[in-house]
């Protein structure tokens, strides 16, 4: 009955890829879900200075995982995000922003208060009933035409560019707004992205830890990213700090990832083919001090390709590791298992394809449709217990489909 189902699933999205192509054309089709979908246009508008708007911003998504082996659970996630907030330019170069941020699963009602962006839960056992609720709040100062200054919710998920063994692209769906302190830099050779986001706060006597995370995320340009033939250099790097001065046992946790490494991109600019990009990364992981992960320190290669054709875009890549462990990454590109406790994997390896489709309606309204596939290889799994099991191949998929709405109204010139 699975094998039947997944058939089906995989019918479903090929033909609606087909009737989106008949309906829409190629010629207006771009196939960027991140660009389209997932990612928040951060920059200031100073002709919108004295105005007060109204943005609601929303993303709905219903996305499937079939995912078979020992590295992970298989789930679905069905649901929404939305934000309502106030916009008022009081300067030319600085936006205020204030407002509430929604999360909300179909068919559930509780939402434990932890933190929706990681493993381990920090933030106590209090439950909010309906949805799960946070402000919104945002100052932002351009000091240049390269330079922003945020302070408060920054501009995070996709918007940090992260590669995928360092961030789940699901996480756009899922995790909390970020919040705390980011600069961002964009220039013709140089592009960098470092935040602070502070994800527990801990006051005396709390029984939970401080956690914070420290992003980079840069691109040296090595020419002009529109000539024919674009290379670049990617560097970029998280650690995650947890424990503070008042935790009583002061038991201190620091994680680190970081990647360096090189990519290409071929501007080919024709209506079937727009451009190809090849890159490959040097991926690592440290464990500062803790005894959260059994390694504590670990290393992976990751070799990546895409390609926009026609209306959607070709991913595929390889990635191999040894006792690499990922902060916020696909629990596939690491070597501890998600589904069996304490179970760890010697040496992990798997291919990826992946295809996307994205379509802007209008301005502030945009479609996607995804789809992915990961063959994992053979490997032994070893359990707490010492005991060992070997896996052989196997194949998983996910499959989503999502609307993001985000108008804005202006209410008011002063």
């Amino acid at each position: 009955m699975k094998l039947h189902s997944e058939k089906n699933l995989f019918s479903h999205f090929f033909s609606m890829l087909l009737l989106l192509k008949l309906i829409f054309g190629l010629s207006c089709l771009s196939a960027q879900i991140s660009e389209n979908v997932y990612k928040t246009d951060y920059r200031i508008a100073p002709e919108s200075v004295g105005q007060l708007s109204v943005s609601i911003d929303n993303l709905n998504f219903f996305k499937d995982n079939e995912f078979s082996g020992s590295y992970m659970k298989g789930y679905t996630l069905p649901g929404f995000w939305f934000q309502g907030k106030a916009i008022y330019y009081p300067l030319e170069n600085l936006k205020l922003e204030a407002g509430i941020h929604l999360l909300r699963y179909w068919g559930a009602n509780k939402y434990p208060n932890m933190a929706y962006q990681d493993i381990a839960k920090w933030q106590g056992s209090q439950i909010e009933k309906g949805f799960h609720i946070l402000p919104v709040l945002r100052a932002q100062l351009a000091l240049s035409d390269h330079v922003n200054i945020v302070l408060g919710t920054l501009y995070g998920a996709a918007n940090h560019n992260l590669i995928e063994p360092l961030y789940f692209p699901e996480l756009n769906l899922t995790a909390d707004p970020e919040m705390g302190l980011q600069v961002i830099y964009a220039s013709r050779y140089l592009d960098m992205d470092s935040w602070v986001n502070w994800q527990s706060f801990m006051f005396k006597d709390d029984t939970h830890k401080e956690a914070f995370t420290v992003g980079l995320s840069s691109r040296l340009k090595l020419n002009d990213s529109k000539s024919l033939f674009h290379y670049y250099l990617p560097i970029q790097g998280l650690t995650q700090h947890r424990g503070g001065e008042f935790d009583d046992n002061y038991t201190v946790e620091t994680l680190m990832n970081g990647t360096v490494g090189i990519g290409g991109l071929w501007n080919i600019n024709h209506k079937a083919v727009k451009n190809i990009n090849i890159e490959a990364d040097l991926v690592g992981y440290y464990q500062q001090s803790g005894e959260l992960w059994p390694f504590d320190k670990g290393y992976g290669f990751y070799f990546r390709a895409s390609a926009d054709v026609s209306f959607f875009r070709i991913k595929t890549s390889y990635w191999k590791c040894h006792d690499f462990v990922s902060l916020y990454g696909i629990p596939y590109f690491g070597a501890v298992s998600t589904k069996i406790e304490g179970a760890t994997i010697k040496n992990p390896s798997i291919v990826y394809l992946g295809f996307e489709y994205s379509y802007p309606l209008s301005k502030g309204y945009a479609l996607g449709v995804d789809m992915d596939i990961y063959q994992q290889f053979k490997n032994t799994f070893h359990e707490k217990d010492n005991t060992s099991l070997l896996v052989g191949n196997k194949t998983s998929f996910s499959a989503g489909i999502y609307l993001r709405i985000n108008p804005t109204f202006l209410i008011k010139k002063f």
